[in-house]
């Protein structure tokens, strides 16, 4: 299957690559692993599968490292997978067959079954106040159909759409950058296509180990990226009054000596205020 390569951005995921890299090359498709600085093995399980790897001197981010393998594959399409995303087999063969079937379209999502056995599916999203489920009800649809948004957990996508669109969007180091991919993929008038009967098994957040301070920055970031392609498409910033509520929280988790909650609370906060002083998500990880 020469005419797609999968993309895996690796960060501290020695655990997960090699049921991830293994599946990958069941299904005959090649794998360029970036790996984002790892002080694991990431690099080493990713050469043993037969992976190229491509390393980059620091996090560079989800999407900065998944642009660089787009640039660095020769493929008509380029498959990105999460490392804790496992392919059944056949799930990329029938990705590549609806996108030969729908020559119109230019992102072919998986269907993605999480651990308890739940279908993922977006059912809303920020970036399409159009779609009226303000509860986000889950409703699968029964076969191939179009919408406007899916996970970036995993995705087939047209190699030479993407990088015309400039991949995924630099400024931001991670979380939303799929909403804003799907965005401008429909924008460009091309469809966005569920694949059903390509099933992906996804561990969800096990694509890196937990480490002390990872989920204040996982939060920083969330609330940083949400406020940013809000103000991109033209939405209510919402940074106030995510900084008001989170930094409430963050005072009430440390008169109950929450850590765990601290974290939370305190990420979120900081990310609000980090974007209402105009500092970018780069520049807060030493990108910029």
């Amino acid at each position: 299957m020469s005419s797609v390569t999968a993309i895996v951005v690796a960060f501290d995921s020695a655990h997960a690559l090699p049921e991830c890299l293994g599946a990958l090359t069941a299904g005959g498709v090649p794998a360029i692993v970036v790996d984002n600085a790892s002080t694991d093995d990431s690099t080493a399980i990713a050469e043993r599968h037969g992976a190229r790897v491509i390393r980059n001197a620091r996090n560079e981010g989800y999407g900065r490292a998944n642009n660089a393998g787009a640039r660095a594959a020769d493929s008509e399409f380029i498959l990105v997978v999460n490392p804790d995303v496992v392919a059944d087999r056949g799930a990329a063969a029938a990705l590549l067959d609806a996108a030969r079937r729908y020559p119109d379209a230019a992102f072919f999502a998986p269907q993605i079954v999480e651990p308890s056995g739940r279908v993922f599916f977006q059912p809303r999203s920020l970036l399409a106040s159009y779609l009226t489920n303000p509860t986000g009800k889950l409703v699968l649809p029964e076969g191939e159909a179009c919408a406007p948004f899916f996970s970036g957990a995993c995705f087939l996508i047209r190699r030479d759409l993407f990088l015309t669109l400039g991949g995924f969007d630099e400024n931001i180091f991670l979380f939303y950058e799929d909403d804003d991919l799907c965005r401008r993929v429909a924008d460009s008038g091309s469809a966005l296509i569920y694949v059903p009967q390509a099933v992906v098994r996804h561990g969800r957040g096990l694509s890196s180990k937990a480490k002390p301070g990872l989920v204040f920055k996982s939060r920083w970031h969330q609330a940083w990226s949400r406020a940013y392609v809000s103000r991109k498409y033209g939405l209510p910033n919402p940074a106030p009054g995510m900084f008001a509520v989170n930094a409430a929280k963050t005072l009430a988790a440390g008169l109950s000596f929450r850590r765990s909650l601290i974290e939370r609370y305190g990420g979120s906060a900081a990310g609000a205020l980090a974007f209402l002083r105009g500092q970018g998500a780069l520049r807060q990880e030493g990108l910029s």
